[in-house]
């Protein structure tokens, strides 16, 4: 559960803000999927996971203008990373359709 990763990550363990922690998450992840352009599985890709908790830790601490300028490198890397698994399977479609 990435809500209580993201709780754990900020060492937040009170309950007031579980709410707008969880309407981070839930931004958190759409920002993320608009990069790599699909639909991420944050419980299994740790890599994302990790971009996730820190796009959680800027948002919670007011710094979300920052966010994309100090993970710009990790940003590329998943879209480019995302996208070159879309085109191999692209390519693997249209093989096996031929």
């Amino acid at each position: 559960m990435l809500f209580g990763e993201l709780k754990k990550y900020l060492k937040i363990t009170w309950s007031e803000e579980d709410a707008d922690l969880q309407r981070i998450v839930d931004r958190g992840k759409a920002h993320l999927n608009s990069y790599a352009d699909v639909a991420i599985d944050f419980d299994v890709d740790l890599i994302a996971q990790q971009l996730l908790l820190d796009y959680g830790r800027y948002v919670y601490n007011h710094s979300l203008e920052l966010f994309d300028i100090n993970f710009r490198r990790e940003l590329l890397k998943l879209s480019i990373r995302e996208g070159v698994k879309a085109r191999a399977l692209a390519e693997a479609d249209s093989e096996t359709s031929t």
